[in-house]
């Protein structure tokens, strides 16, 4: 899968604001921003953005995906 095609996956199943994606192709890392993320704990937020991609992660076309997940307040308050 390319970059694109999971940006894509990710913003098709959760409100986003913001989504950096860097990878290799099989690993991958991300940068998410949700208001969806508001209250949620940190496995909460994985699991919602692991649920937008369901059987891609399952059937190994997405075989890592490591993230940081902000609501919009949180990544308002980050030094830029």
């Amino acid at each position: 899968m390319t970059a694109d095609q999971i940006k894509n996956m990710i913003a098709a199943g959760l409100v986003c604001e913001h989504i950096e994606l860097e990878g290799d192709g099989r690993h991958w890392f991300a940068t998410i921003v949700s208001p969806e993320f508001d209250g949620k704990r940190a496995i909460q937020r994985h699991q919602r953005v692991y649920a937008t991609l369901g059987a891609k992660m399952q059937n190994d076309e997405v075989h890592a995906l490591s993230m940081k997940t902000f609501t919009p307040a949180e990544w308002a308050a980050l030094p830029k």
